[in-house]
């Protein structure tokens, strides 16, 4: 079936697909294993992300997830963060991982990691956290350096993740401004085919309608392989012309949001896990979400499945103050969707909210 122009309809599907509208997960864990990942950066921000994928919960309950172990962080796509599912961790960072770890060879070398200190590093975190320790990115660091290990510059950092790349870590809560890192438990990874297959149909079932070049750049993965996994899985998926491109999409029916308006975290998938984000944002707003391209993405207004405008939160005693920046002047109809759509938020901070 072809379809002609960019209207809200991709956007409101993919709100569906995504499950900020009609979710139906029980958990944390399911909300992840539908996306496949979710950018986990902006740790606060992607706290919403789930609460907002889990109508009701709040935000001791997301954290209680993350403490439990129910979620999972770890450098999966792109060697960025992502929270995964325990039952995914494995299997993704095997059809993802060496790519990365070969990816950084320029960089090991410019920080002088050679094999065997990386070989070591890695053993020395992995025996510090033995007996269910959860130990601080400084904690670590001062282990590696007890024995020898220079933590200097950007060495520490690559050291850790090198560990994660491995299976042997992932990172938990944070204890104030640090992150903790635990023991990943053995799993087990997929054939490659059938690794290329699963990813490829999560990601189109969840963010659809969307591009094998929207794929490319959220999965990391060359295109030849992005094609591959993409290929054995179309039977599953609807395909469909939009501005003479094609895009592909789950065969679930999307159902019309009763809440037209939403307040999306920085980082949030209806923004990161797509290569052209002009569905949803006017180009000349690309800049207001990303200035300069700087890669810090701000928290977002939604409303009918497009941007109109962004948001930050200041969190008082007894309130979180809501400070809208709309592209341009919101209707009194909008404005209204707001206070609703603030008040989930405060709901899930157990404060009160304050639109400004």
């Amino acid at each position: 079936m072809g379809l002609t122009g960019k209207t809200t309809t991709t956007g409101l599907r993919r709100l569906y697909h995504q499950r900020i509208t009609h979710p139906h997960f029980k958990d944390a864990a399911e909300v992840v294993s539908w996306l496949g990942a979710m950018q986990g950066q902006d740790y606060l921000g992607t706290k919403w992300a789930f609460g907002l994928r889990l109508p009701g919960s709040t935000d001791a309950d997301i954290e209680k997830a993350i403490v439990d172990g129910v979620v999972m962080r770890t450098w999966a796509m792109r060697g960025t963060l992502h929270f995964v599912a325990p039952d995914d961790i494995h299997w993704l960072l095997g059809l993802l991982a060496p790519r990365q770890i070969a990816g950084n060879k320029g960089r090991y070398k410019q920080l002088e990691l050679d094999e065997p200190t990386l070989i070591r590093s890695t053993e020395l975190i992995v025996k510090a956290l033995q007996d269910g320790a959860h130990l601080t990115r400084p904690e670590l660091f001062d282990i590696l350096e007890t024995n020898g290990i220079s933590t200097a510059g950007q060495r520490g950092v690559y050291m850790l993740q090198r560990a994660g790349l491995e299976r042997r870590v992932y990172q938990g809560e944070m204890r104030g401004k640090d992150t903790t890192f635990h023991i990943l438990g053995e799993g087990k990874t997929l054939p490659k085919e059938e690794a290329l297959a699963e990813l490829a149909l999560r990601y189109f079932s969840s963010r659809g309608p969307a591009t094998l070049a929207d794929y490319v750049n959220w999965s990391g993965l060359p295109i030849t392989e992005a094609r591959a996994g993409l290929e054995s899985v179309k039977s599953k998926l609807i395909e469909e012309t939009i501005d003479d491109q094609t895009y592909w999409l789950s065969t679930e029916k999307h159902q019309h949001p009763e809440q037209a308006l939403y307040l999306l975290p920085g980082f949030d998938e209806y923004i990161l896990g797509y290569k052209d984000r002009t569905t949803v944002v006017e180009p000349e707003f690309l800049d207001a979400i990303c200035p300069g391209g700087n890669g810090i993405f701000k928290p977002t207004i939604v409303y009918d499945g497009q941007v109109v405008g962004i948001w930050q939160r200041t969190l008082k005693k007894k309130t979180v103050e809501i400070n809208l920046q709309p592209f341009r002047p919101l209707s009194q109809e909008v404005i209204d969707k707001v206070d609703a759509a603030a008040q989930a938020f405060g709901h899930y901070l157990g404060l009160n909210p304050v639109i400004k």
